[in-house]
């Protein structure tokens, strides 16, 4: 028996889904949905499952951004993408690695729906035009459109420089044992005069509701976190294709991730919601 080409793209559907929603657990739902979909429909009349599936996923991711769009403007505090554990074998492909970085997908968040299904779907997993407009029911000449907007719109907004994987392992693993040691000096110094932190409690723990800005605020808040709990203990991991940090606050975890540029960083993403951070014991499979 052949495998069935839903389970034989599983993977690919996840990634798809999870660009587009930044929620690994919306993108569960988003697969289920499409998978009822896929088992009332005659396989044999489909000539390219792939495509097919590909545009079923962003069919139903899109039903879902849309409704959620409208429930994240009452979310408490910022909301961040959910963390995702990943091999280091994702970070090999560099385009995938950078599309689901924490970087790019709080860039993604600024798009609306339509202009992100198409961005990804574009940018990330190379369909062609007419693909796209059949998935997000456009026209091919629209969704040009909307692939250059949103194109000149990431540029605008996404990191501009790469580093390589050992450099942000090196400034994760300083960063973290700064954080584990409270050593403020050490925090500013790996740390750019314009580094944002933003974190993401969800009203549920305990987390600042509005971004820092500035080396110094930073740098306090952070040098403060080990004065606040009996113990804190930090692991480097792998997350979304990239080094990043696991941090346990009185067992309580946490997921950081860091954009790093010119061997500083710019960018501090802190998860403490729990319900985001239920991924990080099994490595998600990601692939495009």
């Amino acid at each position: 028996m052949t495998e069935d080409p839903f389970v034989a793209h599983r993977s690919l559907l996840f990634t798809v889904a999870y660009e587009l929603l930044g929620s690994a657990a919306d993108a569960e739902d988003v697969l289920q949905e499409s998978w009822l979909r896929w088992a009332g429909v005659d396989h044999t009349q489909v000539r390219d499952p792939r495509a097919y599936l590909v545009r079923t996923v962003t069919r139903q991711a899109l039903n879902r951004l849309r409704t959620l769009s409208r429930s994240r403007e009452d979310y408490v505090g910022e909301w961040l993408p959910e963390p995702l554990l990943t091999s280091p074998d994702v970070a090999e492909d560099v385009e995938l690695a950078e599309s689901v970085s924490m970087a790019m997908l709080t860039v993604l968040e600024t798009l609306g729906p339509t202009e992100r299904a198409v961005f990804v779907l574009r940018e990330v997993f190379e369909l062609p035009y007419g693909e796209i407009a059949e998935a997000t029911g456009k026209s091919a000449a629209t969704v040009r459109q909307i692939a250059r907007r949103a194109r000149e719109h990431v540029t605008a907004r996404r990191p501009r420089v790469r580093v390589s994987r050992a450099e942000q392992r090196a400034v994760v693993e300083r960063f973290l044992f700064a954080l584990r040691t409270g050593r403020l000096q050490e925090l500013l110094e790996i740390m750019a005069p314009d580094v944002v932190l933003i974190a993401d409690g969800g009203g549920v723990v305990a987390a600042v509701t509005a971004p820092i800005h500035g080396a110094g605020p930073v740098a306090e808040l952070l040098a403060r976190a080990n004065q606040s709990v009996a113990t804190l203990e930090t692991t480097t991991v792998w997350l979304n294709g990239a080094p990043a940090g696991r941090i346990e606050f009185d067992g309580e975890p946490a997921a950081v991730s860091l954009a790093v540029e010119d061997g500083r960083i710019t960018r501090v993403y802190v998860v403490r919601n729990p319900h985001k951070l239920t991924r990080l014991d099994a490595p998600a499979q990601l692939t495009r």
